[in-house]
């Protein structure tokens, strides 16, 4: 089975191109129609003046679309389809701020000084990317010290038509799991300052000197106690002998003076 001819690339710019042929070649419209992917009837009107727009002739020889053989094979047999010698390159956009319409530039500082007042999480790179502005405007309007000031007003830049919603969804709920995981480490690192000791001591340390602080305080008492016991045995014995009338004999041995 046979596959279906692949359509080939059309010219960078048709109708210039179309406009050069119909003025430089004796092609007919069939074929100039066929090569630069217009309708007929828009070769026949550029032919006779009769289209809405003017356009200036662009020589795809020049190019590099067509050659003058390849032109001559057209001239020759009106059945010729021309091929294209050398597709053109397709122009893609480089990454950068993105392109506003001149008719809504001046739309910017509005759209800006709401994001600024709804939104104030959102970033000034994020701004910047998302309406196509400079961080110095930015920070302009938002210490008021744009030159435009007294004129600009906060309307939303999707009204504008400065972002799309979607977009501008996206911006916020990154802006917004952002701030939220900010305050979650303010949190956890509040939570650690607040359980850090005053001194630098640790509970550990803590309690260890509150057990030995006990301790010490146990063996003291116990200490008292056992003085206190012999002071009362001591008096007992004295009394006992007093009692017995044995005031003449040596009284008992002193009981030990007790700790400062």
């Amino acid at each position: 089975m046979a596959k279906a001819p692949t359509e080939q690339a059309k010219p960078l710019m048709p109708h210039a191109t179309a406009t050069w042929l119909v003025d430089n070649t004796g092609l007919s419209f069939e074929q100039i129609s066929e090569f630069c992917g217009l309708h007929i009837l828009e070769v026949q009107a550029m032919a006779d003046d009769l289209a809405g727009s003017k356009y200036t002739g662009r020589d795809p020889v020049h190019a590099g679309e067509l050659t003058n053989e390849e032109i001559e094979k057209g001239q020759a047999d009106s059945k010729y389809s021309l091929v294209m010698q050398k597709a053109p390159v397709e122009v893609t956009r480089t990454k950068g701020p993105r392109y506003t319409p001149v008719s809504k530039r001046q739309d910017k500082p509005d759209g800006i000084n709401w994001l600024l007042r709804n939104h104030p999480e959102i970033s000034d790179a994020q701004i910047s990317k998302l309406i196509g502005t400079t961080r110095n405007t930015i920070n302009a309007i938002r210490d008021r010290s744009h030159w435009n000031i007294q004129n600009i007003q906060a309307k939303d830049p999707v009204t504008l038509g400065l972002c799309a919603q979607r977009e501008l969804d996206a911006v916020v709920a990154k802006a917004a799991k952002r701030a939220g995981a900010k305050a979650v480490d303010a949190d956890a690192d509040a939570a650690v300052v607040a359980d850090t000791p005053v001194d630098g001591r640790s509970d550990k340390e803590k309690l260890i000197e509150e057990l030995q602080a006990e301790r010490a305080a146990n063996e003291k008492a116990a200490a008292e106690a056992a003085q206190e016991a012999e002071a009362e045995a001591w008096l007992a014995k004295k009394r006992e002998a007093e009692a017995a009338g044995e005031g003449e004999a040596p009284a008992p041995d002193a009981p030990p003076a007790a700790d400062a």
